[in-house]
């Protein structure tokens, strides 16, 4: 080969490798009209639209009957089992519907109990403070005053991958949620909501 094609060529390679090297540029997300691209995974997206359907779901119940005292109904978060290849922090999904639930003034949440020990251990460790004679007594929690739950929340999430002609793959992701009444242990409520995905099989959903 000629030494100027030598040139040529080494300069196109050098070329090719300076566009592949370089970064991509660091964009600020406008989360409330949110259009980046999505992946096989879930995001913050899904949660936020999986856990919005299921709340309209469970407030739309007709079994989901309101206190005689008018008060919120109290709920309580019992296991969250996640059964798909993905590290899930499910509090991402029970905050969004916590949240919801809180602002349609018909079920609050207590971070003072939970299947997974209280969200919110300071309710109970304030109460030590009855033993301290540094407090004020009238302004310590008294006896009594804990509203307990009398439902719980209780749930799974599914990921299925199938394969589809010509290397394709889809991924489908199911929210599933149980809102039991404590005192009977019967299921009041429940709900589903699905996330899918299609794209190339050479992708990792994880």
């Amino acid at each position: 080969m000629p030494a100027y094609q030598r040139l040529l060529t080494l300069g196109f390679v050098v070329s090719l490798a300076a566009c592949a090297a370089e970064p991509i540029a660091t964009q600020r997300v406008d989360t409330r009209n949110d259009r980046t691209p999505v992946g096989m995974s879930l995001d913050s997206r899904d949660f936020q639209e999986a856990a919005q359907g299921m709340v309209r779901s469970m407030l739309q119940s007709d079994r989901l009957q309101a206190r005689p005292d008018g008060q919120p109904r109290v709920m309580a978060i019992s296991r969250i089992t996640n059964d798909t290849t993905l590290r899930i922090n499910t509090n991402e999904l029970l905050q969004t519907i916590r949240r919801e639930l809180s602002n349609s003034g018909r079920i609050v949440t207590s971070t003072a109990v939970g299947l997974e020990g209280p969200s919110d251990p300071m309710a109970m460790q304030a109460r030590q403070l009855r033993q301290s004679g540094e407090f004020d007594q009238r302004t310590v929690a008294g006896r009594g005053q804990m509203a307990a739950p009398d439902l719980s929340l209780s749930g799974q999430i599914i990921g299925r991958r199938t394969a589809l002609d010509g290397g394709a793959q889809r991924m489908d992701y199911t929210f599933q949620l149980t809102l039991t009444n404590i005192r009977t242990g019967i299921a009041v409520w429940e709900g589903e909501e699905r996330i899918s995905r299609v794209g190339d099989g050479r992708t990792v959903s994880w």
